[in-house]
């Protein structure tokens, strides 16, 4: 059966196009420095938002018209939620998918029937993979949905919901060995507090790392070799999450020795609530060797909560693939779309037309930002800068050779100090001519 039998294969056909159902900037097979479009990108679509959720909100039950969603038991609607997801991403021309465990199959009675529902249901996602050449960017296992979950999973005052917690990643994780994933991804949405009255920070976050080395653990024992990611949030739904911003996961890593096994998985729409830009959490990711993967959505301004609109705003998809192209790429992660369609857009074509404008947006951002690098526009800016680094005290200062005594010294002769201007609007008119003329 075709659940989106009036959509055909979804092509380039350039930027005059008028075709809503065409791209206009991402042509997979385009070279970008040498390197395939769509090698580059690596787009997933993400399960929940695109084939499991229903549209409801805190106000309203769902409107998002799924024809898949039918069938008289719960194993039924997941079995032709399969079947509309690989016709979605080939239609799309996406070549990978993300997903939790509960996106995919239904919750059983117990433990033990949930985990065979997982099993029957990724034995039919495996097929459908060999069939499409598919493949599986990240799994995750969701422990923020259940009641159980209520406060936390591996951070619960609970030791049962502890262990539980642990049981439900360990069968993520073979199921995501199994379909070949390249990454799993820890979020934790209950990983946090609402009062300290009533909360042991220091057990919970040394909970928080022992759960974490049980992964790394169970993944040597397994076989597993993905990448680990974090996915850092610093509110919705608890109200202070552990996983703050980047800096926080980071210094979180470190401290339990984790550093060696994680990196970050960013999402646009998570720095925005943590009052950053997206280049800021990709930055500080990328300058500590911490960027993975990313979670590509936008958030809007007006709003404080989690919002998960498609990324249309080409300024930001530019600098974004700027910190992403400085670092070497994203491989084994990729530009996964948390991004869901407006409660108002409720057709099922409105998913494709929500991908095609994120996909345009992120490509005409690759070209945007090659060109950047190519001419070294920031770069050169910057060195020339920062160049009292490169001589004489500055330089003195970077290897260590100095103190404050010498520092001192020096500043008592040199007192009558110069500064150079930061031109940042300048450079702001420089990326913008830089977004108006590339093709």
């Amino acid at each position: 059966m075709s659940y989106f039998k009036d959509v055909t294969a979804i092509k380039f056909e350039g930027k005059n196009s008028k075709n809503p159902l065409a791209f206009k900037y991402y042509n997979p097979d385009e070279l970008v420095g040498g390197q395939r479009m769509e090698d580059i990108l690596r787009f997933s679509v993400a399960y929940w938002h695109t084939f499991s959720a229903e549209g409801g909100d805190m106000f309203g039950s769902g409107t998002w018209l799924k024809p898949w969603e039918v069938g008289s038991t719960p194993m039924e609607k997941a079995k032709n939620r399969v079947e509309a997801a690989f016709e979605f991403m080939q239609k799309l021309g996406v070549k990978y998918f993300c997903f939790h465990d509960v996106d995919i199959a239904p919750e059983g009675e117990t433990l033990k029937e949930s985990f065979a529902n997982l099993d029957e249901i990724a034995k039919l996602i495996k097929e459908k993979m060999d069939e499409t050449g598919i493949k599986l960017l990240w799994g995750t296992s969701n422990m923020f949905g259940h009641p159980r979950f209520m406060h936390g999973a591996a951070t619960s005052p609970n030791a049962d919901v502890f262990a539980y917690a642990a049981a439900k990643v360990k069968k993520a994780m073979e199921i995501t060995k199994e379909l070949g994933g390249e990454n799993y991804v820890f979020w934790g949405g209950r990983e946090g507090y609402e009062t300290l009255l009533n909360t042991d920070m220091a057990l919970e976050l040394d909970n928080l790392a022992r759960f974490f080395h049980m992964a790394v653990d169970y993944a040597k024992e397994i076989g597993f070799t993905g990448q680990f990611l974090i996915e850092p949030k610093p509110k919705e739904p608890t109200k202070h999450q552990y996983d703050f911003d980047t800096a926080t996961v980071i210094s979180f890593l470190r401290k339990y020795d984790l550093d060696d096994y994680f990196k970050v998985n960013i999402e646009a729409n998570h720095a925005t609530l943590a009052g950053h830009t997206f280049q800021h959490e990709l930055h500080v990711a990328r300058i500590n060797g911490m960027l993975g993967s990313v979670d590509a959505n936008q958030g809007d301004m007006l709003l404080g909560w989690d919002t998960d609109q498609f990324p249309t705003n080409i300024y930001d998809t530019t600098m974004a693939m700027y910190e992403i192209l400085k670092n070497g790429g994203l491989a084994p992660g990729g530009l996964n779309f948390d991004a869901k369609v407006r409660r108002g857009s409720f057709e099922p074509v409105d998913l494709f037309y929500g991908h095609i404008s994120g996909m345009d947006a992120f490509a005409k951002g690759l070209k945007v930002a090659h060109r950047l690098l190519e001419d070294r526009v920031l770069e050169d800016f910057i060195a020339e800068r920062y160049k009292s680094y490169t001589e004489g005290i500055g330089k003195d200062i970077v290897e260590g050779k100095v103190s404050f005594k010498e520092l001192a010294e020096y500043a008592l002769e040199n007192d009558q100090i110069v500064n150079q201007s930061g031109r940042q609007e300048y450079l702001e008119a420089i990326v913008n001519q830089y977004i108006l003329e590339t093709e």
